[in-house]
């Protein structure tokens, strides 16, 4: 049996790792893969910490398409085979015309727990604009979703299954970022790497519009390093690069954003 106490210490996700800590306990005993519900990408990075220094069992995890936000995890024994292709996914296009009644990420989702699913069985919807949207789901709710997803705001829609190769995900945009700051703040990270005002940045971090490797940070002065990824609530993400320090003591970094 794992440590589950010990795995559990500390974290803040605590009803989803253990949920997969159940799931990881059940690939030992069975010999066989297990795949859990989707799960967020702040609970995803917190099992990959819990995890971590386990040595009985590898994870797998994959949401339909690489960039997908919201994934299931497979998991199994270390030495059984375990690859994406052993976590089920379907993939639903929800079609309609929005032309004159446009629904966002929200309005669909809405309609989707509307029927009596549960968020755990979504995972990304992928908006088409006027014409709809895409959604990955769990395959059991599939043909429930197709029966019963009927209307999206006041627009009636049809729902059918399509392969995963038919969904629409356009590659995210890059843009390249050098600044040089005084300090690896946070609030003077994301003001150049988003474009903002300093001011504007620490206001929205004390709202909570700010994660960073997706844990809520309230804290206009946390230190970022390396390899952290910002998020700002509506615009985007930010990826932290190399950082060097100049001879006048102040620090030159490298930032991608992803629009």
């Amino acid at each position: 049996m794992l440590p589950r106490e010990e795995l559990l210490k500390g974290v803040e996700n605590r009803e989803e790792i253990a949920k997969v800590i159940d799931k990881a306990e059940q690939a030992i005993k069975t010999w066989e893969v297990t795949v859990t519900d989707f799960l967020s990408p702040a609970v995803l990075a917190e099992v990959e910490r819990v995890f971590q220094r386990l040595t009985d069992v590898s994870m797998e995890k994959w949401g339909g398409y690489p960039q997908a936000e919201r994934q299931r995890l497979g998991i199994a024994r270390v030495d059984l085979p375990l690859a994406e292709t052993d976590i089920p996914l379907s993939a639903l296009d929800i079609a309609g015309n929005f032309l004159f009644d446009t629904a966002n990420h929200r309005d669909f989702l809405g309609a989707m727990l509307g029927t009596g699913i549960v968020r755990e069985k979504v995972g990304d919807i992928i908006v088409l604009g006027e014409r709809g949207a895409q959604a990955i789901v769990v395959p059991e709710l599939a043909d429930f979703l197709c029966a019963n997803l009927l209307q999206v705001r006041s627009v009636p829609v049809k729902t059918s299954p399509i392969p995963l190769t038919e969904l629409k995900v356009r590659p995210p945009q890059k843009k390249e970022i050098n600044t040089v700051e005084a300090s690896l703040r946070l609030d003077a990270i994301a003001s150049a790497g988003f474009g903002i005002s300093r001011s504007k940045m620490a206001e929205a971090i004390s709202a909570g519009d700010v994660r960073v490797n997706w844990k809520d940070i309230s804290q206009s002065s946390y230190n970022v390093k390396t390899g952290d990824l910002i998020s700002f609530r509506g615009k985007g993400r930010l990826e932290v690069g190399e950082v060097t320090v100049t001879k006048k003591e102040r620090y030159r970094v490298h930032l991608t954003r992803f629009i």
